[in-house]
């Protein structure tokens, strides 16, 4: 299983991004997907997170701000990230809780992340 992101870079604070992630392989179904990040010198923190039916979950931080998504379909997870702050600067890194395998040989669920994005927010 590999999970690819995209739609990281630089803006201006005010601004917006948003973060695809992919996941890919031998899937047989995702519980929950999530985005984390991880500023210089801080831990990894949870940012936003959604089930497989919709219910989200966030971070005090960016409640209001950012906005979780899912396509089950595409087993892809998007990140809306608005109004930017010089502290919203961080690797941002998807995870997704997966279920691989075949529906006859289930393998799971484990946890797999992508490889991060660079979000920089800066005048």
């Amino acid at each position: 299983v590999q999970l690819v992101e995209s739609g990281g870079g630089l803006v201006q604070p005010g601004g917006s991004l948003r973060l695809s992630c992919a996941a890919s392989g031998s899937i047989v179904s995702i519980n929950v997907m999530g985005w984390y990040r991880q500023a210089p010198g801080k831990e990894r923190e949870l940012v936003a997170a959604i089930s497989s039916g919709g219910a989200t979950n966030y971070a005090d931080s960016v409640k209001g701000r950012f906005t979780i998504s899912r396509d089950n379909a595409k087993n892809t997870v998007y990140l809306q990230i608005n109004s930017l702050k010089p502290e919203d600067t961080a690797v941002y890194y998807c995870n997704a809780r997966v279920i691989s395998g075949t529906i006859f040989m289930r393998k799971g669920p484990y946890d797999y992340w992508g490889q991060g994005t660079q979000v920089t927010v800066s005048s």
